[in-house]
């Protein structure tokens, strides 16, 4: 059986932004347990790092933004990987000849990791010549 979705228009997102905070304020003895209550009124507790995890992403829903969610040894195309950089294909497709990001073959096509994309989007972040070096593209 399937139950039907309902997309959360973003006023709904900010007030439940609103109230979580609230919620995992710590009154004394710790953070709350929650848990979810599932479609045969089962329930899971859910861990802190899990509540955290879901009011970053409800601050982040809030504010208007999209939140996209990839598993770190997801194989990504060149074009995905671009897109996930703000950089063109070809670029890309450059800094992996440099050996810059690893990458494997799939037949002819290049394939890289989601993590290593990731690393590679960190290390940039911290260094400020590559910031540098991005202006000036």
């Amino acid at each position: 059986m399937t139950s039907p979705t309902r997309d959360m228009t973003l006023e709904q997102v900010r007030k439940l932004a609103q109230l979580i905070p609230r919620e995992l304020e710590d009154k004394g003895g710790g953070l709350p347990l929650f848990s979810l209550l599932g479609p045969n009124h089962e329930s899971v507790r859910l861990p802190t790092e899990v509540l955290v995890l879901m009011q970053q992403l409800i601050a982040i829903l809030a504010s208007g933004d999209a939140v996209t969610v990839v598993p770190v040894h997801k194989e990504l195309t060149t074009q995905q990987a671009a897109n996930l950089l703000n950089v063109s294909r070809q670029y890309l497709v450059q800094l992996l000849d440099e050996g810059r990001i690893p990458f494997h073959r799939t037949g002819t096509h290049r394939r890289v990791y989601s993590k290593d994309v990731l690393e590679y989007r960190a290390r940039q972040k911290a260094d400020p010549r590559s910031q540098l070096d991005a202006m000036m593209r």
